[in-house]
């Protein structure tokens, strides 16, 4: 179900079950989670194989749960978005087509989300008297202002790739949205992680202040050759 392909700079990890648009069962998300946090490269890619970016929750899963084994499978979803979230890596995810529910609540945790004009989204779950608990109810109107998270779970309505980037829920509209990975992976690897960490940081703000701090001194430190060097061509000017 999840394929890995390395390279020196970018994982690129596909949700590879086109059949069922992607869905994933309770195994799909532990080795979606696996391929993440095992990456060691500075960037890792999703996709989606086929039509679908991820539909979310396999309904067929859902369908046999009962109150427990519901509330584990939700607690599983959460878990493999909070890895995404902090992996070390950049997650980028590339979304063209479908992305539902859980799908939607997956690339929410990752750090960057490009779709293609084709993609659409929904959190189609209340149709059906459920709603997206892979986290979605925090992170989305963390991301979209709490206005449009509202109409969006209360609604199911589906959203064009344009909406979405109105509204925030991505961030660029690209035909090939791996070229946004690969732009990503051209910068200096140890400032991406930090960026990420000090992006992600909700601490007090005199406590992020202290901690931006140190990370610069990091950096100017480990990559002062590199920063003279680029001085000196006149790149910045």
């Amino acid at each position: 179900m999840i394929r890995i392909l390395d390279g020196p700079e970018i994982r690129t990890v596909t949700i590879a079950r086109p059949e069922r648009r992607n869905a994933l069962t309770p195994d799909g998300l532990d080795d979606l989670a696996s391929a993440v946090r095992e990456a060691h490269q500075p960037v890792v890619y999703v996709r989606g194989e086929g039509a679908a970016f991820c539909a979310g929750a396999d309904l067929d899963v859902v369908a046999g749960l009962n109150r427990e084994s519901a509330e584990e499978f939700a607690e599983r979803g959460q878990r493999v978005a909070n890895e995404i979230e902090r992996a070390d890596s950049v997650v980028v995810a590339g979304i063209d087509g479908a992305a539902r529910g859980g799908g939607v609540e997956l690339a929410l945790a990752c750090d960057v989300r490009v779709a293609t004009p084709d993609a659409t989204f929904a959190e189609p779950g209340v149709r059906l008297g459920l709603f997206g608990a892979w986290g979605g109810t925090a992170r989305l109107p963390d991301t979209v202002g709490l206005g449009e998270a509202l109409d969006l779970a209360l609604s199911g309505r589906v959203v064009t790739a344009e909406e979405a980037r109105r509204m925030g829920l991505v961030s660029r509209i690209v035909e090939e949205p791996r070229s946004v990975a690969e732009e990503l992976a051209a910068n200096a690897s140890d400032a991406l992680s930090i960026v990420k960490t000090r992006v992600r940081d909700r601490s007090p703000v005199e406590v992020q202040a202290e901690r931006e701090a140190e990370a610069f001194g990091e950096l100017v430190t480990s990559n002062a050759d590199d920063i003279a060097a680029r001085r000196d061509s006149g790149e910045w000017k």
